[in-house]
């Protein structure tokens, strides 16, 4: 059923504007709607461009229609020699509860696995639901940043070795 309701593929440059979208809406949704954040990320709309380069990379998940109700990002940590970074997450409501998260989940550790040792993300507290889905994939919750990043207002962080 999953596979008939969502296409997943990665980023395109006609995308860039949907995906800045969901990140905003869903960013509000949590009060993420601030700095420190991917709110103030001055790449959010670019992302075609970011994630275009070996051992980066962007899905998003799509409706039968063709709208774009999900997405996932891998990136490399600043300031790391074998760490990746779990970016930019989201998923309208809509979706959630679908299984399509899980999908973006195993692809994304997939593809890191390739490149990196490790898998940080940074999150919000608040978004309690994401929290335990991160835990669920053997996300193992940090005291502090495990690099300082420009998202200084997340509140909870996670490693995994992959």
């Amino acid at each position: 059923m999953l596979k008939d309701k969502y296409t997943i593929r990665e980023i395109e440059p006609k995308d860039n504007k949907a995906v800045e979208n969901l990140i905003r809406i869903c960013l509000t949704e949590f009060g993420g709607n601030r700095e420190g954040l991917a709110w103030s990320d001055p790449d959010l709309g670019r992302f075609s461009e970011i994630y275009n380069k070996e051992g980066h990379k962007y899905w998003v998940a799509e409706d039968t229609q063709g709208q774009i109700v999900a997405g996932v990002g891998i990136g490399k940590l600043p300031g790391t020699e074998d760490v990746c970074e779990l970016q930019k997450m989201y998923c309208y409501k809509e979706a959630r509860g679908t299984g399509i998260a899980h999908k973006l989940m195993e692809l994304a550790l997939a593809y890191a696995k390739k490149y990196y040792k490790k898998c940080y993300l940074e999150t919000l507290s608040n978004m309690v639901a994401a929290n335990k889905f991160y835990v669920k994939y053997g996300f193992e919750r940090l005291e502090k940043p495990y690099v300082e990043t420009e998202h200084f207002a997340c509140d909870v962080w996670y490693i995994r070795d992959i």
